[in-house]
């Protein structure tokens, strides 16, 4: 999967040639597009799904917001799936709004306003269950799904995360005991649920414990590369099958030609196709087995 941050200081260069006369932010939004539509035409035959960090694009105000919904089309448009990453979590009115935003939109008196068309969120469950659920309403009317921060991959997980409840484990495995309870009420025919889990690919001694507690649950795996993560180490999120395993990187296949040499889409593609290779090989080896 394509993780898309883009940093509008940090493009390749030569996408696209910014007319005179834009605001910076208009600017900005070009170049992103720009930067964006090329690596998704670099990779889209390697990848399932683009996974865009909606920060990159919202801080670019309402230039960022029509550049994303422009980068969404253009990756539909390609045949990949939409994992909108914005983390969300509040109570219940606002949960609601956020998934109205990226799943369907809303109905107003002024007639209906599009969402950005997602099929899958990320959402944060500190607030609890109660400000899950209106993501999981809202996905289940688009047959879109959630996917919920479970153990995630960055250092500073394990100040929370792995803290120890009482009498129920780390705080991390009640989280994935909610997303199966959530979950049971819509798998499908090859087994998997519509709301996910995200876990990290940096700790996978974890990986294990979280598909036992979520047998159901598809699992985005996030880490690797950049952050160190190997697809190796992932076989247990792949046990439901090859859609149980969702492998996201951004940094490494866009910046592939830093390490690599050469021009950028081509470095992109090549390690896009890397990371395809071993994760289907991964996979099938997990298939076969089981």
């Amino acid at each position: 999967m394509l993780g898309l941050d883009p940093d509008p200081a940090d493009l390749w260069t030569g996408a696209e040639e910014i007319p005179d006369g834009l605001t910076p932010r208009e600017a900005a939004g070009r170049a992103v597009l720009a930067h964006c539509r090329s690596l998704i035409d670099a990779t889209a035959h390697a990848c399932v799904a683009i996974k865009p960090q909606l920060a990159r694009f919202e801080v670019l105000g309402a230039a960022g917001w029509a550049t994303l919904a422009e980068v969404i089309a253009h990756a539909q448009q390609a045949g990949l799936l939409v994992i909108a990453d914005g983390k969300r979590g509040d109570i219940d009115v606002t949960a609601g709004a956020y998934a109205g935003a990226l799943f369907a939109g809303i109905d107003t008196p002024y007639g209906h306003v599009q969402g950005l068309g997602a099929d899958m969120v990320t959402v944060n469950p500190l607030m609890g269950a109660d400000a899950i659920e209106p993501f999981v309403r809202a996905a289940r009317q688009t047959g879109a799904g959630v996917l919920v921060l479970v153990r995630t991959s960055n250092p500073g997980a394990s100040d929370f995360e792995d803290l120890e409840l009482v009498g129920s484990g780390t705080l991390w495995e009640r989280i994935a005991e909610m997303v199966d309870e959530l979950g049971r009420a819509n798998v499908g025919e090859q087994g998997l649920s519509d709301v996910g889990a995200v876990v990290g690919a940096t700790v996978p001694a974890h990986l294990a414990r979280a598909r036992e507690l979520m047998s159901s649950a598809t699992f985005l795996l996030p880490g690797v590369g950049a952050q160190g993560g190997r697809i190796e180490d992932l076989a247990p999120a792949f046990e439901p099958g090859r859609a149980g395993g969702l492998v996201t990187a951004s940094r490494s296949i866009a910046a592939a030609h830093r390490t690599a040499g050469g021009e950028p889409a081509a470095a992109a593609r090549a390690e896009a196709e890397r990371l395809r290779e071993a994760a289907w090989t991964l996979s099938d080896r997990i298939v076969r087995a089981g």
